[in-house]
């Protein structure tokens, strides 16, 4: 192996880990963000115009791709139509809507259930079955997102308060699962084509839902907390974490890349840390720890015998 091999494989290493980390970070961001704004900004209101920002901000750069990407998306309209209902339309929706009624911690708790049913989606949708290495990548990372969750007191998951908001959640969850699932069928485009396609459609889709919640008394207040909330969800929690984890599902495949959402509960820990002055314990190294090993142990299966994708699918995207 030459040196310059060496050196290009720590390079995909480092980019790989970078895919994961960045959509972990901003996702939880983005429930912070929910539960923050609840009561104060409609749910469809911030959804709606966190993907229509998101478009208008995409679509200078994704112009020129569009050209010449828009007839294999025509194509493929019915895997469009999908992937922008369940990853971008819903999920979100249905995670504000949650975030009115629950707890952040009800919300990330939720969340980390997603590597599973990201498995089940795979195989229910596809048939593809999970490597011994990803099955056991996912069950130690989901053991660390439990740990940081409980605290490291498992009888403290059997206390949790569940209600409605969270069947929202688990809504949210099994949308994002599908959308994840379905990434492989995602035609062979550029990202920023993908992208602009995807939140403009999706935003869309929301229109009819945004002017019922106007119309019904919950009109989206002008106000600098809305315009923050809307500039974070649109900019980092769109733009960023989803060309990140597109071609995270690209690189490692949807079971692996699922494992993203278990960087929630870890980053929550840092920033509660450093950001809010919070007490280290040791349950804190103990559950990033598992998170870490788990990740590490299924990207290195997935890097080495990753599946060929469908025709069309994502190893047939250019980066980003």
């Amino acid at each position: 192996m030459t040196e310059a091999t060496t050196e290009s494989g720590r390079r995909g290493i480092a980019d790989g880990w970078l895919l994961m980390l960045l959509p972990g970070l901003l996702w939880a961001g983005n429930a912070v963000v929910g539960r923050a704004v609840a009561g104060q900004v409609p749910p469809v209101a911030l959804a709606f115009w966190r993907w229509t920002l998101g478009a208008i901000l995409v679509l200078p750069f994704a112009w020129r791709h569009l050209r010449r990407d828009l007839r294999p998306m025509l194509r493929a309209a019915p895997v469009m139509l999908a992937l922008a209902a369940f990853g971008v339309a819903a999920f979100n929706t249905l995670l504000y809507t949650a975030a009115q009624t629950t707890t952040a911690l009800n919300i990330v708790m939720l969340q980390s259930a997603m590597p599973v049913l990201i498995v089940a989606a795979t195989f229910l949708l596809f048939r593809e079955t999970v490597s011994t290495g990803q099955a056991l990548g996912i069950a130690v990372s989901l053991a660390g997102a439990l740990t940081l969750i409980a605290q490291g007191d498992p009888s403290m998951l059997l206390g949790l308060d569940f209600n409605t908001g969270d069947l929202w959640m688990l809504a949210a969850v099994v949308s994002y699962a599908i959308y994840t699932a379905l990434l492989r069928r995602r035609p062979a485009v550029h990202g920023l084509s993908f992208l602009a396609a995807t939140f403009a459609i999706g935003a869309l889709m929301l229109l009819p839902f945004y002017a019922t919640e106007t119309l019904s008394g919950k009109p989206l207040p002008l106000t600098m907390t809305s315009a923050l909330a809307i500039g974070y969800v649109a900019v980092f929690a769109s733009i960023v974490s989803y060309l990140c984890f597109n071609q995270a599902v690209a690189r490692f495949g949807p079971n692996t890349a699922g494992l993203a959402v278990h960087l929630v509960p870890v980053f929550g820990t840092l920033l509660a840390i450093f950001g809010l002055g919070e007490a280290p314990h040791a349950y804190h190294g103990v559950g990033i720890a598992l998170i870490a090993s788990g990740i590490l142990l299924a990207t290195r299966r997935s890097q080495s015998r990753c599946p060929p994708a469908a025709a069309g699918g994502p190893s047939d995207v250019p980066p980003g």
